[in-house]
């Protein structure tokens, strides 16, 4: 058994969520603890998570809260864990059953890392997707390709709690895109050790996905996760650079794009937001 918390977030998700729990039950090696914490569910979630916790041998913890957002729901499993490492697994996702045996040992002989990802296999309605090159997780320091995009799959990531006492919790302001604000300030302080196999399969392409509800308002909240960085004052000389300029291309971005859909006095607002942020100006 290794000493690992698995957080799993959900909300109206019955028609997975079993998936999601057998593929933590299956693993080759087993975890101390399961924590499901319900974000307000309407469904048959709570019935199907107790049907799965009078079987199993592992511990699954059933945790139920109003409606807040997977931010809010991952910081409850994370406050509630009783072991040192945490791993993730959203409810629609799943893991190949040695993901466990083979990230956990990867942590345990290299113990410099406080957190790990793995590579993903993507499915779109259950075909095969081929990740482009810049979807490929990479390994140590990973801040530069942070700031491109959400560059750490949430289901692929185990950590220590030290990580969570440094770098702050989820934000649950954000309704989407915490994990691009979270893995951003985590990356700027930390190296990820990548885990360099498909361990975890990620399941897309579907109208109740977070990514998909809030698809427009995404590049907003990356902008806005860029900027409260900067004023964090904890980034390097070079860190505070590599965010001006990613800044920079995703201001020019989003303001074009609202200019294209008759937004102009927002579009043009944004067009000078990075310089605000600029040293010496």
């Amino acid at each position: 058994m290794a000493k690992v918390s698995v957080i799993i977030p959900t909300y109206n998700r019955e028609k997975c969520i079993k998936r999601a729990i057998r593929s933590v039950l299956g693993q080759t090696v087993a975890c101390s603890e399961i924590l499901v914490v319900d974000d307000g569910s309407l469904d048959q979630t709570a019935a199907l998570v107790c049907s799965l916790r009078e079987n199993s041998e592992i511990p699954i913890r059933y945790f139920y809260q109003d409606n807040r957002g997977p931010a809010a729901a991952r910081n409850l499993g994370i406050q509630q864990a009783q072991f040192d490492l945490v791993a993730f697994l959203d409810s629609d996702d799943h893991w190949r059953k040695d993901k466990l045996a083979l990230q956990f040992k990867a942590m345990e002989d290299d113990p410099g890392f406080l957190v790990s990802h793995t590579r993903e296999k993507w499915l779109r309605q259950g075909i095969h997707l081929n990740q482009k090159k810049k979807h490929i997780p990479r390994h140590g320091d990973i801040f530069s390709h942070c700031l491109q995009l959400c560059a750490v799959g949430m289901s692929t990531v185990m950590a220590r709690k030290e990580v969570f006492e440094k770098a702050g919790l989820f934000a649950p302001e954000f309704r989407c895109c915490e994990d691009y604000d979270f893995w951003l300030r985590v990356s700027s302080r930390y190296p990820f050790l990548l885990v360099d196999k498909p361990l975890t399969i990620k399941e897309g392409g579907r109208e109740d996905q977070v990514s998909f509800q809030y698809r427009v308002g995404m590049d907003k909240l990356r902008i806005h996760a860029i900027t409260r960085l900067l004023e964090s004052e904890v980034l390097t000389g070079k860190q505070y650079e590599l965010a001006l300029r990613a800044l920079e291309q995703k201001c020019q971005v989003y303001g074009h794009g609202c200019i294209k859909h008759g937004k102009g006095e927002e579009g043009r607002e944004y067009f000078n937001v990075y310089k605000r942020y600029q040293r010496g100006s």
